[in-house]
């Protein structure tokens, strides 16, 4: 396998790659880093998938040897897929965090312990591709905005609670961002003065509320104190064995205090969902993450109901709240189109240079 410890500069290769992208067979890579799993998948011109690479993240072992890791998963992707990197037009990541998109770089990635990642100059000396780093809920919802739920939407936000809350938003066809920055972090806003940190520090934040996190959390005080006795019998009172599937099996076999729970949950994030209709009056609102996957009646019908309550009567037709179609691959489609993007616009630039 072809490697290129040799490579140029990130700019150079991107410049080198402009004007060449046209010349053969496109194919190109998205890559999802999550708080708990990495995921790379391989894609042809059609965005049908040749080759895939899941593995945990292992934050917890420092981010040198989360970036060779990210670089094995990728190289594990591409022997799938029967490709050298050379045969690669570009691939765009999903990062968690706070990015420095002129740099590619994680500024900070809380729930990973990470800070000061240089992720796109790791990848691009390793293989020499063309490296776009963006947010990883912004790459959901593009993939969404491409993909899945919200084609062709003038204007579609994203709300996907999982470890944290995160928010993305297409407008036009493109991510909304700031100039050398992401946004739209929604599990930040206050909802409350005081209580529960969320996990950059700050109290009272909907992602300290309504996340998964702070669902379990509160489910394993329920079942510690018996009132979850389903929970209990399948996963103890540990937060980290409590995850979207155990809470909705829950559910299901009759644990009322686990449905308030994830109810009370919910309509915190139609506070969120009511904030960003108020501020983007988007057509679509999409709902996604492992919590919304693994609960959608219950987060769908209950965000929808509250949000209806909420929202200011003038607006109350102008949006549609669906849930994610596309899942796991939501960001990897999302980060690989993004590449696509943000090659072929070079490609335009150099050729009117």
């Amino acid at each position: 396998m072809e490697t290129a410890g040799k490579a140029k500069s990130g700019t150079e290769n991107n410049m080198e790659a402009a004007g060449k992208v046209n010349a053969g067979k496109e194919h190109w890579i998205g890559f999802d880093l999550g708080g708990t799993k990495m995921l790379a998948e391989v894609f042809d011109e059609k965005f049908n998938v040749l080759g895939r690479c899941r593995k945990k993240t292992k934050g917890h072992e420092g981010k040198e040897a989360g970036l060779k890791r990210i670089n094995a998963v990728i190289r594990e992707a591409l022997e799938q897929s029967q490709l050298k990197p050379a045969q690669v037009s570009g691939l765009g990541i999903g990062c968690p965090g706070p990015l420095d998109l002129k740099k590619g770089v994680i500024r900070e990635a809380p729930n990973l312990g990470w800070d000061n990642v240089p992720i796109r100059k790791a990848i691009e000396d390793e293989f020499g591709i063309p490296v776009t780093v963006g947010n990883d809920v912004d790459f959901g919802v593009y993939g969404e905005y491409n993909f899945g739920a919200a084609q062709d939407a003038r204007c579609v936000v994203g709300l996907f609670p999982g470890t944290g809350i995160g928010g993305g938003c297409v407008y036009e066809g493109k991510i909304f961002r700031g100039a050398n920055s992401t946004c739209m972090e929604i599990g930040h806003i206050p909802m409350a003065l005081g209580g529960v940190l969320d996990g950059a520090g700050n109290s009272g934040t909907l992602e300290s509320i309504a996340s998964r996190l702070a669902i379990s959390g509160a489910a394993a005080q329920a079942a510690f104190r018996g009132a979850a006795p389903h929970l209990k019998s399948i996963a103890g009172t540990d937060i980290a064995e409590i995850r979207s599937a155990q809470l909705a099996e829950s559910i299901e076999q009759g644990d009322k205090m686990v449905r308030l729970i994830a109810e009370t949950a919910a309509e915190y994030l139609a506070l969120g969902v009511v904030t960003m209709i108020h501020l983007l009056a988007p057509d679509v609102i999409v709902l996604g993450g492992g919590l919304v996957e693994a609960m959608p009646d219950l987060f769908v019908e209950t965000i929808s109901k509250e949000v209806k309550r909420r929202v200011l009567p003038s607006m109350r037709e102008i949006y549609e709240i669906v849930p994610a179609k596309l899942g796991d691959q939501a960001t990897v489609l999302g980060a690989a189109a993004a590449a696509r993007q943000a090659v072929h616009e070079l490609d335009a630039l150099a050729r009117v240079v």
